[in-house]
């Protein structure tokens, strides 16, 4: 396979994930380093540390195991510890050699893995090749297994080296299983150098759809070198000329990671015969510079690797194993959710005393998401992501693409709660129940707004409001691009009172994104402005007496919009959360991705993410200007 059919399978792998979920790069906040510490039976064991810049890395748990080798290998120890991020965005893997060095070099036969979904607690099973396998008798070792996301098969392959008898160590492969519980079929060569050397201590990293195969290797000089390949499996490797270590000293146990928001690689490696690790920096994974003097670890590592991490997988690690004294944590609180979200309506449900946000499923080319999802949280800042709470493409018959801009409403049926999700698909508004605020929903079986209004040429039919009126409880659907149309809602909240169509449109700056509430008397009506692709997407209001209008427009009226100086751009369509029993209000909002949006041209507007900061009013109840924070 080439370059090209790579990146169109990694592509293809990419949109056969059933749904995103989990932090995207630009949500990496923080590493967690991985390593084991020494060869004494106590120190073969899986050590966590932390660093939020790269270069300052504290051991969490005193430096202590945090997993008990004996309980999960089958000699007592375990080394060279390697842990991956799934493609799902909710799992982990790592994989480690099952061995004591007090047994000797050639004395293990076995790796362990494990999957987690917290990076606390691990599921394990160890991997015995001799007994795995036929045909293993000569096999005298199996050396530090690593993991790489195979996406032109769409599996997980495991890579590490073996020795039989006489010959030299090869580094071999076999893919997981789906559960990452075993291996699947025989092991078959991944590599061996030209020269037929020994090679050990492979590390993968994908850069522009090539594949940089690092490796320690012996005879002819020894250190690390490296070999790049288009496909993983295909045996053909292009090795590079010399080798990548910044020092004339014995190394081994290489491990190479990307910077988060960067374009720089650290290549870090363990001089073992002097007992000190080396970091290297480079932005072309060819030419390495050592950084020693630039990293600050109060632990001595052996093999290890590195994992980036987001603000909130931060936090439980901390929460989990305590945070050392000098890490200092960045209290940013923007964006509140992580990946690619946008269009937020937020809910305070009375049911479950929790907070929830309904986004649109950001991130996918010309806003081609085809299912919503749901974030709590019990205190607006910790967010968990519920799930897929409508898929359009199972459960909507009527419309299964292009799925925006949800709403929803929490009402009392006969004393039971019920939950009324307004959506947008294919370019209609829809509506769906449940008894839950995370679903099931079930739709309705047909589109509730697929026409125009009377007067109406241009725009489309999204972006649905519910608001139910305090004072006489009835509730009114808003929706419109280019215009503003409202609609009473029966008393089914399925159906509209179609002779209570009205166009509200407050004038020629409204868009879209209409969001109603009601505060001391007054109903603000909130719009966005512009195109969500462009920078200058933002929020204006206006006022009224009704919740059928007509809106007035007060001066000053916008209320949020870009700021340069701190890199928001794009903000816009927002919901409005107030505190149970409080005059204390939240503007829920997306903006471009922080901070390579703003590079992206057109792109930046189908990959948003979801912020939230204070709503003020004066005593007059004017909205004052929104501050949007990081």
């Amino acid at each position: 396979m080439g370059v090209v059919g790579l990146i169109m399978a990694a592509l293809c792998s990419v949109s056969a994930q059933e749904y995103k979920a989990g932090p995207s790069e630009k949500d990496f906040a923080g590493y967690l380093f991985t390593y084991f510490k020494g060869n004494a039976i106590a120190d073969e064991a899986v050590c966590f540390a932390i660093s939020t810049d790269g270069y300052t890395f504290r051991a969490l748990n005193n430096n202590q195991p945090i997993l008990d080798s004996k309980r999960i290998s089958s000699t007592g120890g375990v080394r060279d510890p390697h842990i991956l991020r799934a493609e799902d965005g909710k799992s982990f893997y790592m994989v480690l050699t099952d061995m004591t060095a007090s047994k000797g070099w050639d004395s293990n036969r076995a790796m362990v893995l494990l999957k987690s979904t917290d990076l606390i607690h691990w599921e394990h099973h160890v991997i015995n090749i001799q007994q795995r396998y036929q045909g293993q008798k000569d096999l005298k070792r199996v050396w530090a297994p690593q993991t790489i996301f195979d996406p032109s098969v769409g599996k997980y392959m495991v890579y590490w080296s073996m020795k039989y008898g006489d010959q030299p160590d090869v580094i071999y492969y076999a893919y997981a299983n789906r559960d990452f519980t075993d291996l699947e079929g025989e092991p078959k060569v991944l590599f061996l150098p030209k020269n037929g050397q020994s090679c050990i201590d492979g590390d993968i990293i994908v850069k522009n759809g090539l594949f940089h195969l690092f490796y320690k290797t012996e005879g002819n000089g020894k250190g690390i070198k490296q070999a790049i390949t288009d496909s993983l499996t295909s045996g053909k490797w292009v090795e590079q000329p010399g080798y990548k270590q910044a020092t004339a000293d014995d190394v081994e146990g290489s491990g190479i990671f990307k910077r988060n928001q960067s374009d720089t690689y650290i290549l870090m490696y363990d001089v073992y015969k002097k007992g000190k690790y080396q970091f290297c920096e480079s932005q072309d994974l060819d030419h390495f510079k050592a950084i020693d003097q630039q990293i600050d670890m109060d632990f001595h590592p052996r093999h290890g690797t590195i994992l980036p991490l987001s603000r909130n997988e931060l936090n439980k690690l901390i929460q989990h194993w305590g945070k050392p004294a000098d890490i200092t944590l960045n209290n940013v609180k923007n964006p509140i959710l992580e990946g690619f979200y946008a269009d937020p309506d937020v809910l305070y449900s009375n049911k479950t005393k929790k907070y929830y946000i309904y986004p649109t499923s950001d991130g996918f080319d010309g806003w081609g998401g085809y299912y919503f999802k749901t974030f709590s949280s019990t205190d607006l800042i910790a967010w968990k992501d519920e799930g897929v709470v409508l898929d359009l493409k199972k459960d909507v018959l009527w419309g299964n693409h292009h799925a925006w801009a949800p709403t929803i409403a929490e009402k009392k049926v006969k004393g039971v709660y019920k939950y009324y999700y307004y959506f947008t698909a294919a370019q209609k508004i829809g509506v769906a129940v449940a008894d839950s605020p995370i679903g099931p929903f079930k739709d309705s079986g047909k589109p509730l707004i697929d026409f125009k209004p009377n007067g109406v040429k241009g725009g489309q039919e999204i972006d649905p409001a519910v608001f139910t009126d305090p004072k006489t409880n009835k509730s009114y659907l808003y929706w419109g691009n280019g215009h503003l149309a409202v609609a009473e809602l029966n008393k089914d909240m399925v159906t509209i009172k179609e002779n209570t169509i009205k166009l509200l449109t407050p004038d020629r700056t409204f868009r879209e994104g209409t969001y109603v509430f009601f505060r001391k008397g007054i109903y603000y009506f909130l719009w966005s402005e512009n195109d969500t692709r462009s920078e200058n997407y933002r929020v204006r209001y206006g006022t009224s007496t009704s919740p059928l209008g007509p809106i007035q427009i007060p001066e000053d009226n916008l209320i949020l919009q870009k700021d340069v100086a701190l890199g928001i751009y794009g903000t816009g369509h927002n919901s409005v959360l107030q505190l149970s029993g409080k005059d204390e209000w939240y503007i829920v909002y997306h903006r471009f991705n922080y901070p390579k949006g703003i590079t992206m041209g057109e792109a930046a507007g189908y990959n948003r993410e979801v912020c939230m900061d204070k709503l003020l009013f004066g005593t007059d109840g004017k909205i004052l200007p929104v501050v949007p924070s990081h």
